[in-house]
C-alpha cells in the first residue's frame, strides 16, 4: 500500500484544526479608530462608512467602554475640526484646551486602563488640509519645521494623557524629533507607533469624508509612499525603529500585506497593520448588496493581517469582531 501524506488529518474535525492553528486572533490584537467632534448627544453617522459615527465626548466615552468590556485594549482618536479653527499653522493641534485633549483626557479619566492612541499630523487642523507645513509662495511641504509642531503635539497629547502617539505624518526624521521632545519632558513611558510605511493610497476616502481633511491643493505623493515600492517601506522601517519607535505600522493593510511580511521579517518590533476606511466601506457595500458574507469576510481578512506578521490591527470592524470573537 503506498505510504501518502494525509494533510487532510489535520482538518478532520474542529478540535483538530482548532489544536494545529498556527496563527490566533482575539479582541486583544484590535484596535478601534474613534472619530470625536464638538457637541452633546452627538453621534453623527458617516455615510461612507456605515455604522460608524463622530461623537460627542460625551458619547465617545460610552463608546469606549463598551469597547474596552469587549477585550479590546485600544482605541485611536482623530478629531473632526471645526473649519473655523483651522489655519495654515495647525495652531489648534497644539491648544492644551481643545477638542482633543479634551476627548483624551475624558476617556483616560472614566476608563484609565484602556490605552489611547492619537494622531499626530497637521491635516485634521490645517487650513491646507496637508499634514505638513506648506511654503505659501511654493507649495512645498516644509519637513524640518513641521516638526517643531509635531513634537509640541506629541507633548500636549502626552500631558493630556495619551499612552501612545502615532506620527502619521511622514515627515523624515520626526520620530527621533519626537521621541527626543518626549523624554525631555520625562514622557518616557509614552510610546509611539510610527506610521513607518503609509502609502499615498486611494483607500482613504471615506477616513478624509470623515474628518474634511483632504488637501485644498495638490496630493501628498511628495511626503507619503509609492504604492509600488516595497523596499522603500523597509527603509522606512529602519530608520523609524533607529530614532525610538516602539512599534511600526504599515497602511493601508489589505493591499499591502507583502509588506507587512517583508518588515515582520526584518525586525523584532511589533508590527500593526491598518484596516483602513477604503477596504472597511467596500466590505460594508458588498455585504449591503449580499454579494458577499460581511461577517466572514471580516474575519477572513483580519486573520490576514495576523497570517502576514501584524501583532495588532486597526480596524473599524474591531467592535463588531470583538463581539464575534467572543462568542
Amino acid at each position: 500500500m503506498l505510504n501518502i501524506s494525509r494533510p487532510r488529518r489535520n482538518r478532520h474535525t474542529d478540535s483538530i484544526r482548532r489544536l494545529v492553528r498556527e496563527t490566533h486572533l482575539s479582541p486583544n490584537d484590535l484596535i478601534a479608530p474613534l472619530f470625536v467632534k464638538e457637541g452633546s448627544n452627538l453621534r453623527e453617522p458617516i455615510s461612507s462608512m456605515p455604522g460608524i459615527y463622530r461623537f460627542s465626548i460625551d458619547e465617545l466615552v460610552k463608546e469606549c467602554k463598551e469597547i474596552y468590556s469587549l477585550g479590546v485594549p485600544c482605541v485611536s482618536l482623530f478629531p473632526a475640526i471645526e473649519d473655523k479653527l483651522k489655519d495654515t499653522r495647525a495652531s489648534e493641534a497644539v491648544n492644551p484646551n481643545g477638542l482633543y485633549q479634551k476627548a483624551i483626557r475624558e476617556i483616560k479619566s472614566t476608563v484609565p486602563g484602556l490605552l489611547v492612541m492619537t494622531d499626530v499630523a497637521l491635516d485634521p487642523y490645517s487650513s491646507d488640509g496637508h499634514d505638513g507645513l506648506v511654503d505659501p509662495k511654493t507649495g512645498e511641504i516644509l519637513n524640518d519645521a513641521t516638526l517643531e509642531v509635531l513634537a509640541k503635539m506629541a507633548i500636549v497629547q502626552s500631558r493630556s494623557g495619551a499612552d501612545i502617539v502615532g506620527p502619521s505624518d511622514m515627515m523624515d526624521g520626526r520620530v527621533g524629533f519626537i521621541r527626543d521632545a518626549l523624554d525631555e519632558e520625562n514622557l518616557i513611558n509614552v510610546n509611539i507607533m510610527s506610521y513607518a510605511a503609509k502609502y499615498a493610497s486611494a483607500f482613504y476616502g471615506p477616513f478624509r469624508d470623515a474628518l474634511g481633511s483632504a488637501p485644498k491643493k495638490g496630493d501628498k505623493k511628495t511626503y507619503q509612499m509609492d504604492y509600488a515600492n516595497v523596499r522603500e517601506a523597509l527603509r522606512e522601517a529602519y530608520l523609524d525603529e533607529s530614532e525610538g519607535a516602539d512599534i511600526l505600522m504599515v497602511k493601508p493593510g489589505l493591499p499591502y500585506l507583502d509588506v507587512i511580511k517583508t518588515i515582520r521579517d526584518n525586525t523584532t518590533l511589533p508590527i500593526a497593520a491598518y484596516n483602513v476606511s477604503g477596504e472597511y466601506a467596500m466590505v460594508k457595500a458588498a455585504g449591503a448588496q449580499g454579494w458577499i458574507d460581511e461577517e466572514k469576510v471580516m474575519i477572513e481578512m483580519l486573520w490576514a493581517f495576523k497570517r502576514a506578521g501584524s501583532d495588532m490591527i486597526l480596524s473599524y470592524f474591531a467592535k463588531d469582531a470583538a463581539r464575534l470573537l467572543n462568542k
